[in-house]
């Protein structure tokens, strides 16, 4: 105990500003992963591996057992390369996050009003999600924000139609055509119906205490994990209303905490772009002074 508190007074006496500007910057990266990892199931993976590496550490400092050292030093880069397989698809989610940072960038400049366009479209897809509650026909409708979700709309129909609750209301009337599967909207119209989304691989939704969730949930959790879109989910058994958004789920909706929600969230892409707007107005600086 002694001989530790000796080595942490010396660590603290050699310490200045850039060596703790180091542990944040660490604390920092390490804060993020886990707040990637948060609710997944690579969570329990990241912490199974950490846990081998802390014993592997343990042995590997034994020098009564040279054999079993040296297997761990062999196998360690062994494990260190299978770190990328197997979290492959957090590592694509991170670095989609990463690439998506200008256009945080454009939406944070744009107005924070609700645009006529979208205003129309939450109309709309209150009044149809309401109706479709009330009679207990399942519905999930997608709100294309920055993402582009054509990846998506391929697997369905497509429709290029003006958005109205009438026609999302026959899009998801029971044994029609269209009914089985999302509906996409963007810039006020409906993309495309009956498309098949990713199912989410988290455990949130099995975490829910009533458990009262379907396809229609996870295909919505899903296509929220890997976009930036706005999803809106009719269940079939209750008649409830559901948004997902980032990962995360609102259960249980009104017609006036689902409209407040979706004008929260749902914002449509901003053309303003910020690159040159800056370049613009350094131009104009320089001209002014010259």
């Amino acid at each position: 105990m002694t001989n530790l508190i000796n080595d942490l007074t010396f660590i603290l006496e050699r310490m200045d500003w850039l060596s703790v500007l180091d542990l944040l910057l660490v604390t920092l990266v390490f804060f993020s992963i886990l707040r990637l990892l948060r609710d997944t199931q690579a969570l329990v993976l990241l912490r199974g591996i950490l846990l081998l590496i802390a014993l592997m550490g343990l042995f590997t400092s034994l020098e009564v057992l040279p054999a079993f050292s040296w297997l761990m030093r062999t196998t360690l880069p062994a494990l260190l390369f299978a770190i990328p397989l197997i979290f492959a698809p957090e590592i694509r989610r991170a670095l989609e996050r990463l690439g998506r940072a200008g256009a945080i960038l454009n939406e944070s400049r744009g107005s924070s009003k609700t645009s006529p366009e979208a205003a129309g479209t939450i109309e709309a897809v209150v009044s149809a999600a309401t109706r479709l509650a009330e009679r207990h026909h399942g519905a999930i409708i997608i709100l294309q924000r920055l993402d582009n979700l054509q990846e998506y709309a391929q697997t369905g129909v497509l429709l290029n139609a003006r958005v109205t609750p009438e026609l999302l209301l026959q899009i998801f009337y029971p044994n029609t055509p269209l009914h089985d599967g999302a509906a996409i909207l963007s810039d006020g119209r409906v993309v495309a119906a009956a498309c098949v989304l990713p199912l989410s691989a988290s455990g949130v939704l099995s975490e829910l205490p009533d458990r009262q969730v379907g396809l229609r949930h996870r295909a919505a959790m899903g296509i929220s994990e890997v976009s930036d879109a706005v999803a809106v989910v009719v269940s079939e058994e209750t008649g409830s209303i559901s948004v997902t958004h980032g990962g995360r789920m609102i259960r249980r909706l009104d017609l006036e905490r689902l409209e407040n929600i979706l004008q929260a969230l749902y914002r449509p892409p901003v053309t303003r772009k910020w690159l040159p707007t800056i370049l613009s107005r350094l131009m104009h600086r320089r001209g002014e002074e010259g």
